[in-house]
């Protein structure tokens, strides 16, 4: 069955002007973004395959690299683009509200909040630094590596190089673990150490090192888990 086959409000985007964005799935929304189908099927077909593609998440999608999504039939570089540029909107919207941080960070749930748009979905290790000043507001952000899948590290003397430049007098640092469990390993726990030491040296403050997942982080200033 064609798209002009179904009533009109079936139609996503005829659907989306009459009823608005919310009142579409997630497929319907991607047909939208698609325009047209390809040769097996209309476009809300080919928006399912390429659902199907992720596993039916969003956060697979949104990670899900340009050639594998090039590898679905129906869908050439426009497509792939569009899509594309929809999803990376959608990230730099949700960083840009996480970014305005207008109280001091004190928790490991307000810094969970805050870099799981960064780094929710992602299929490898990335560690990033909060930098904040003497009041514990946040004065910058900066991801300091990316790793594979189970491991990550950093190099501590640029990490106080970022700190003292940013006239930060204390950090946090966070990086996530894609297999959605945030218990720290021993290297996790090496790392920490070594890091506390070395900004410690220098006269500032290493305030807590939280371990991501989608649902949960560890603080190691608490020692404990804390689920979203």
């Amino acid at each position: 069955m064609g798209i002009k086959d179904l009533r009109a409000d079936e139609r996503p985007r005829e659907k989306l002007l009459a009823r608005g964005a919310g009142s579409l799935s997630d497929g319907e929304l991607l047909a939208v973004l698609l325009r047209s189908g390809g040769p097996e099927g209309n476009v809300l077909d080919l928006a399912r395959r390429l659902l199907d593609l992720a596993d039916g998440r969003l956060s697979v999608l949104f990670n899900l690299p340009r050639d594998k999504m090039l590898s679905l039939s129906g869908i050439g570089p426009g497509k792939a683009a569009s899509v594309l540029a929809a999803l990376e909107l959608g990230r730099r919207f949700l960083q840009e509200q996480s970014s305005v941080v207008r109280r001091p960070i004190l928790t490991a749930r307000q810094v969970h909040e805050l870099l799981l748009p960064r780094l929710k979905g992602l299929p490898h290790e990335e560690c990033w630094v909060l930098f904040l000043n003497d009041h514990q507001y946040l004065v910058g952000q900066e991801r300091v590596s990316t790793g594979g899948s189970n491991s990550t590290t950093f190099d501590i003397r640029q990490i106080i190089r970022m700190a003292l430049d940013k006239n930060a007098g204390a950090l946090i640092l966070v990086h996530n673990h894609p297999s959605g469990n945030p218990t720290p390993g021993p290297a996790d726990i090496r790392r920490t150490e070594e890091l506390r030491q070395g900004v410690s040296a220098v006269g500032l403050k290493l305030l807590d090192h939280v371990v991501v997942a989608d649902d949960c982080c560890f603080s190691f200033a608490d020692d404990r888990m804390y689920r979203a």
